[in-house]
């Protein structure tokens, strides 16, 4: 916001959880608030990113983006640039209980044609994804978690839409490990133990979930043997698991274990 004047934040009365009440410091006339009304937050987006008038970000808890699907359909249909951050995702959000724990928006976003879905491990990659969001056509969905996590990436690290990151591997790795968000980090904690008792993991951060990175998944797939396991705070359906499914549902001789959120 402090780098371009069109930059305009919407935010669905939660500014101090999602950190949106931040543009109010750099311009508050760029700042909307919709209340806790998602469709109108979204359809306000859609309007004020009209003809590239503004470079919208919509941002709300991601649980309460269902409500506002039936408008985000519609932008699809009237080919609208509207960013979307969704925060508080999974059942890592804890204390904040079920009703706040998005598990389908994944899929809700992955289902919507010419969306580029974001999920960044940490405050580096969220960074890059906002920057890249910003700049990419369509609408855009950036996952966001709530637990303060650790920054694993440098801060001239390079991301890009559709190319994943290999943030753990060895010569003689036996299973890729797939995570994202919270899940990536248990995932390197996993890597470690096993390591310590004589057995390699190949770890992956997708980065983006749409599109995936399907050269990446399938090479590294290939190099442990077939074998790759999805971990996702999200429901198995639709989510980072499905889309992993996708990517290699053509390869031979290649078996894939999703964990995910099984049930309420």
């Amino acid at each position: 916001a402090q780098g371009h004047n069109r930059v305009v934040a919407l935010d669905g009365d939660m500014k101090n959880s999602t950190f949106s009440q931040n543009l109010l410091k750099v311009d508050k006339d760029r700042f909307i608030e919709c209340f806790i009304c998602e469709q109108n937050l979204i359809g306000v987006g859609i309007g004020v990113a009209c003809r590239d008038r503004t470079i919208a970000f919509a941002s709300t808890f991601a649980c309460f983006l269902s409500r506002a699907f039936d408008n985000l359909r519609m932008g699809v249909i009237s080919q609208t640039n509207l960013n979307v951050m969704g925060s508080h995702c999974g059942v890592s959000i804890g204390e904040d209980g079920p009703s706040q724990m998005a598990l389908e928006d994944l899929a809700m976003f992955q289902s919507l044609p010419g969306c580029t879905v974001f999920y960044p491990t940490d405050a580096v990659a969220m960074e890059r994804a906002t920057e890249l969001a910003a700049n990419t056509r369509g609408i855009t969905f950036i996952r966001a978690s709530r637990p303060a996590l650790p920054v694993i990436y440098k801060n001239e690290e390079q991301f890009q839409i559709g190319k994943a990151k290999i943030v753990k591997q060895s010569a003689n790795d036996q299973v890729l490990v797939i995570g994202a968000g919270v899940t990536l980090y248990e995932a390197v904690k996993a890597a470690e133990q096993l390591a310590a008792t004589g057995v390699n993991i190949r770890v992956m951060d997708p980065f983006t979930i749409k599109p995936l990175d399907w050269a990446a998944v399938q090479n590294h797939s290939a190099a442990c043997g077939g074998r790759v396991v999805t971990v996702e705070d999200h429901y198995p359906e639709g989510g980072l698991g499905d889309a992993v499914l996708a990517s290699l549902a053509t390869v031979r001789n290649t078996v894939v274990k999703k964990l995910a959120v099984n049930a309420v």
